[in-house]
């Protein structure tokens, strides 16, 4: 027996954000979803070197360790996240969630970090398969807050694991399951389930037979639903090749959506496989847009004017060169002016403060400085968030506002912290039993843990 994906990938900018930081990735054999975050500098970028990262796994079926292809390949993306915020003060905070699934036979290997959810279908039941790295999720599974009180609660954002630029490694959760014929995945981000419940996504994941139509349908679901957020959907279903009719084959081409598909369907030298066009994707977000195709090399001289020639280009590069430090100056004074405008939230001594700039520094040059020192007091905050505030925490816009009521996150968390629970044995792992939707089937989960908040997209 034979198995095959039969997918869909769908994205939408939402009814409110002005880009679209979500990437999605369908293949063969891969199935990718990524939520960037760290506002419009960086969240775009950070979703889509995830992607760039993992796209050539969607070769052939591996023979090898699945898990250890799919972690590799996110330690490299992880890795060039934060090499590009540490050379570039305008891309910090940048940060994506990351869901991955990767078949070869009958065998699905999936990791998982941040908010973003996988559901499987089998046999007309749904089932989550993800559980949210977030700080609310933490409370419920440590008994400190019930799944109802969860949904609608304010700092239902805050994640405390995903790929970025912090150095607190990456903590992926693991498994790897049977495939069967008829099963169905569906890959979503938090624009789509934050906005359409729990129900009406089983009922549209049950009910609309073709990928497509039911990926479609998902993003119209959370815009009719007023959507704020990206909107991203990759469905997939898994079909036995050998009872399929004539002609009823799956398409192979890979489907990219969201800010991934910017590049991704420009032209390469290296051919149109994959590795290929992963190899374009991580290129343009170097930059951050893409490249020109256009043919710069300038014309060709005479021989008669051949004595002029050296002299023109001298005079050329001193005029580039003085150019260049003309540009390099005022971009340095844009960008620091630029990191001015920014806030983020951090330890001062003992006490919890709210910095404004980046927290980076350029050579001798401090980015920051301390605005406003709280009189909540660090060692007041459970481990994880003293971890993160060691590392700066930088809401996504980067405004005051937004810095203070990170602050008044934090007072939440000690609150909760000093308050007593029914359950006194509970811990900051996440509980297997809490975990909502664990499949049916045979799999591996790792054991989630709780690194420190970072806010969402």
């Amino acid at each position: 027996m034979t198995l095959a994906f039969r997918y869909a990938a769908r994205s939408d900018v939402g009814l409110i954000r002005s880009s679209n930081q979500d990437s999605g990735y369908a293949g063969p054999h891969l199935l990718v979803l990524a939520d960037g975050m760290g506002g419009p500098a960086g969240g775009d970028i950070a979703s889509s070197i995830a992607i760039a990262h993992l796209a050539p796994l969607d070769g052939e079926s591996h023979t090898g360790d699945m898990l250890a292809l799919l972690r590799n390949a996110v330690v490299e993306a992880h890795s060039e996240l934060r090499s590009r915020a540490l050379d570039n003060p305008e891309l910090a905070g940048l940060g994506t969630t990351l869901i991955a699934a990767l078949r070869t036979g009958k065998k699905l290997a999936l990791i998982h970090i941040g908010d973003s959810r996988a559901y499987l279908v089998r046999d007309g039941e749904v089932t989550r398969l993800t559980t949210d790295h977030t700080y609310v999720q933490h409370l419920v599974e440590s008994g400190q807050l019930e799944p109802e009180e969860a949904e609608n609660h304010p700092h239902r954002s805050v994640i405390l694991r995903v790929l970025g630029d912090h150095d607190l490694g990456v903590e992926l959760d693991e498994s790897v399951r049977e495939l069967h014929a008829g099963e169905r995945f569906l890959l979503c981000s938090d624009g789509v389930s934050s906005f359409v419940s729990h129900d009406t996504i089983v009922e549209t994941l049950t009910e609309v037979a073709d990928p497509g139509e039911c990926a479609d349908q998902l993003v119209d679901l959370a815009l009719r639903a007023g959507g704020p957020d990206n909107i991203t959907a990759v469905v997939a279903d898994v079909v036995e090749i050998d009872t399929l009719a004539d002609g009823a084959a799956p398409d192979t081409s890979p489907q990219v959506v969201g800010s991934a598909a910017a590049h991704w369907k420009r032209p390469t030298k290296g051919g149109s496989g994959a590795a290929a066009r992963a190899a374009a994707l991580t290129s343009a977000a170097a930059t951050g847009v893409g490249s020109s195709d256009d043919d710069t090399d300038g014309g060709t001289g005479s021989e008669d004017d051949g004595g002029a020639k050296p002299r023109r280009r001298r005079t050329g590069a001193i005029i580039t060169t003085l150019a260049l430090l003309i540009a390099l100056v005022a971009a340095g004074v844009s960008g620091y002016r630029w990191t001015q405008t920014q806030h983020y939230v951090a330890a001062s001594g003992e006490f919890v403060a709210i910095y404004r700039g980046i927290p980076q520094n350029v050579g001798p040059l401090t980015l920051s400085s301390v605005e406003d020192t709280t009189d909540l007091r660090v060692d007041e905050l459970p481990a994880f968030a003293q971890d993160r505030l060691a590392q700066g925490i930088t809401p996504e816009s980067g405004s005051l506002t937004d810095a203070e009521e990170l602050v008044e996150s934090l007072r939440a968390q000690r609150t909760t912290a000093d308050e007593p629970t029914d359950d006194a044995g509970a811990t900051d792992a996440p509980s297997e039993s809490a975990s909502p939707g664990t499949p049916s089937d045979p799999s591996t989960p790792a054991t989630p843990t709780t690194p420190a908040p970072s806010p969402t997209s």
